[in-house]
């Protein structure tokens, strides 16, 4: 008897270190079989000419990165500027003011919002945030549109993005000890110190991961953006340009690239630098979170 439930713990203790080692070799294996199906591309033009090149022109042999690149920083940061301050004050309110009838309705809403399709989304942005931007921001701003723009694509992915980061935001502030609060109301502070002294900065360092991922997650969505952005290859100057994120450029040209040599080559390497660009994000959020903690 004892000698099996000894067996029983080992074979129990062996396969869960071998799911832990799958999730840790994932990433790797993933980062390497896209350097590898890279090489052709790196062997005939460097790295920085990749990633600091506007020339795209596969017929030509031509692949310049740069716009891509700004392009999936731009409409990424700009929806991140939209979605993060009302992801944090619908947190603050649901987990601080709102009434529990509310918090029960609320969680399911948010859940049906993170699971819709990205399609669908997607539609939804041609039919309304297309026109919006077109008929009222951009004269808003005096200037003209046709709607496909950074500014569209940014929209519709701070809708998407909000589901996710408020889910994250409502966990971080309902591990917080309630008594932390009490104990402010008890010495004096009203309701908003209590929230910006004791709230805010205890849950710093996760509001701060749930901005990381909710950033990572956004930089790799791609359908919805993909319909309303223009995919146009171009530096976009301001929000209401068009653009073209890595993510569209790979969904788009993938079934092309048997016609055109090295293009094979070249998506995957737009593919690689979305990893590498997900991975410096995740360290620079990491050593935020990091030097926040020491301090």
């Amino acid at each position: 008897m004892i000698l099996s439930r000894r067996l029983l713990d080992n074979v129990s203790s062996k396969w869960m270190i071998v799911c832990l080692s799958f999730f840790l070799i994932l990433p790797f294996a993933i980062a390497t079989g896209l350097v590898l199906k890279s090489t052709g591309l790196l062997k005939e033009n460097s790295f920085i000419h990749l990633i600091t090149s506007s020339d795209w022109s596969p017929s030509e042999g031509k692949f310049g990165f740069l716009p891509f690149i700004v392009s999936s920083l731009w409409v990424t940061i700009a929806a991140l500027i939209v979605s993060m301050p009302l992801c944090l004050l619908a947190a603050i309110y649901l987990s601080q003011f709102a009434p529990k009838w509310m918090i029960k309705f609320m969680h399911p809403v948010i859940d049906i919002l993170a699971g819709i399709p990205s399609v669908v989304y997607g539609v939804w942005a041609l039919l309304v945030i297309v026109p919006f931007v077109r008929n009222t921001l951009a004269p808003l701003f005096h200037t003209d549109s046709v709607g496909y723009c950074i500014l569209s694509g940014a929209l519709i992915l701070a809708v998407m993005s909000i589901p996710y980061i408020l889910n994250l935001l409502l966990e971080v502030f309902r591990q917080i000890p309630i008594e932390l609060g009490e104990a402010s109301l008890a010495l004096g502070a009203t309701k908003w110190e209590t929230i910006k002294k004791v709230f805010l900065r205890k849950g710093a360092t996760g509001i701060l991961s749930a901005y990381g991922l909710g950033f990572s997650k956004a930089l790799g969505e791609t359908l919805a953006v993909m319909m309303v952005i223009g995919n146009v290859v171009q530096i976009p100057h301001s929000v209401f340009d068009a653009g073209y994120p890595l993510p569209a450029l790979v969904a788009n040209n993938y079934g092309e690239m048997m016609s055109i040599p090295s293009y094979d080559s070249a998506l995957m390497f737009g593919s690689l630098l979305l990893l590498v660009i997900i991975l410096i994000i995740n360290i620079f959020f990491r050593y935020i979170i990091y030097k926040s903690i020491a301090l």
